[in-house]
C-alpha cells in the first residue's frame, strides 16, 4: 500500500495555525443521525472562527431512492461552501462531535468535489477542549468565499459497481455495519436487513477508536488486510447511507489506499429497489 498526504490534524497543530494572519477555514460539521440537531451544540460553543455547515442539507443531495445521504448537487453544494468562506486553493479544517463520521463525510465530500487542502481535526470537538482551547459562542459572518466545485475527484460505486466489486475474486467491498446489521439480525433504520451478497463485513471498531481516533497506519493496513484488502486489489465501502462508510475510506487513505471507492448510496440505496439480492448470515 503507498503512502498519501496527511488527512488529520491535532488540536495543538491547528491552534497554532489559527494563530496565522491567514488560518484555515473552519467548518463545524456537528451532526447526529438521531436526537437535537447539531446545530444546537454549534450554538452552545465551537471553535473560534468556524462556520455551521450541515450535514443533510449543505453537503448531500435530499433523501431519497438514491439514499439517505446521496451526492449533493453540485451547484447547490458550491453555493453552501461559498456561502461558508471556503476559497479556491485555501486548507479547510473540518470537525465534528468526535466520533469522526460527520466530519469523515465532510471530508470526503470536499476531496470529491476538487477541493484537495481539507483535513478533519482528530478528535474532534472533545479533543480541542481537552487541549484546554478557547471555545466561542460568537457567530462569524465569513467573507464569501470563490471555491469551484469539480464533481468526481474521489472514486464513487454505484450500484452495479458495488454489486460487481462485492462478486469479484480481487476486490473487496466492505460493510462496515454492526455484524447485527450485516448478518440481517437487527435493522434499526433501513426497511430490510442484510446485506450486498459478497461484501465483507468489518464494522467500524476495527478501524477507528470509540472517541474517534485512528490507529497508526501500520495497525490500519493490517486489519484491513485481516478482511482481505491487498496492496493493490479494488476496494470500496458502504454502510447505511455513507457516512460511516466515508470514515472507512479516510481509514484506508491513511492505510495508503487512496484509491478507495464509496458506495455513497450504501444500503439505504441497494434496498430502494426490492429486485436488489439481499444476502444474510455471516
Amino acid at each position: 500500500m503507498s503512502g498519501t498526504e496527511e488527512p488529520l490534524v491535532e488540536a495543538d497543530r491547528l491552534a497554532a495555525e489559527l494563530d496565522h494572519a491567514d488560518p484555515p477555514t473552519l467548518l463545524d460539521v456537528r451532526w447526529r443521525l438521531a436526537g437535537p440537531p447539531g446545530r444546537d451544540d454549534y450554538a452552545a460553543n465551537h471553535l473560534p472562527g468556524a462556520v455551521f455547515v450541515d450535514l443533510d442539507t449543505d453537503l448531500c443531495g435530499p433523501p431519497g431512492v438514491a439514499g439517505r445521504h446521496p451526492l449533493p448537487d453540485p451547484v447547490a453544494l458550491q453555493a453552501a461552501l461559498r456561502a461558508a468562506g471556503v476559497r479556491a486553493g485555501h486548507p479547510v479544517v473540518v470537525y465534528d462531535g468526535g466520533d469522526g463520521m460527520a466530519a469523515a463525510r465532510a471530508w470526503w465530500t470536499l476531496r470529491w468535489a476538487g477541493h484537495r487542502p481539507v483535513r478533519l481535526l482528530h478528535g474532534g470537538f472533545p479533543a480541542w477542549v481537552a487541549a484546554g482551547l478557547p471555545v466561542s459562542t460568537e457567530v462569524p459572518v465569513p467573507v464569501p468565499g470563490d471555491v469551484p466545485v469539480r464533481p468526481g475527484k474521489l472514486p464513487v460505486l454505484d450500484t452495479g459497481a458495488a454489486a460487481a466489486l462485492a462478486a469479484a475474486d480481487s476486490g473487496v467491498l466492505l460493510d462496515v455495519r454492526a455484524a447485527a446489521r450485516y448478518r440481517g439480525e437487527a435493522e434499526p433504520v433501513d426497511p430490510v436487513a442484510g446485506h450486498v451478497p459478497g461484501a465483507v463485513n468489518l464494522p467500524a471498531g476495527g478501524y477507528v477508536e470509540p472517541d474517534g481516533r485512528f490507529p497508526a497506519a501500520a495497525v490500519l493496513r493490517n486489519r484491513f488486510a485481516a478482511a482481505g484488502v491487498s496492496d493493490a486489489a479494488p476496494v470500496g465501502a458502504y454502510c447505511g447511507s455513507g457516512v460511516t462508510a466515508a470514515q472507512a475510506v479516510l481509514a484506508l487513505h491513511l492505510a495508503g489506499r487512496p484509491d478507495a471507492a464509496l458506495y455513497v448510496g450504501s444500503w439505504s440505496n441497494w434496498v430502494a429497489d426490492p429486485s436488489r439480492p439481499v444476502a444474510t448470515g455471516g
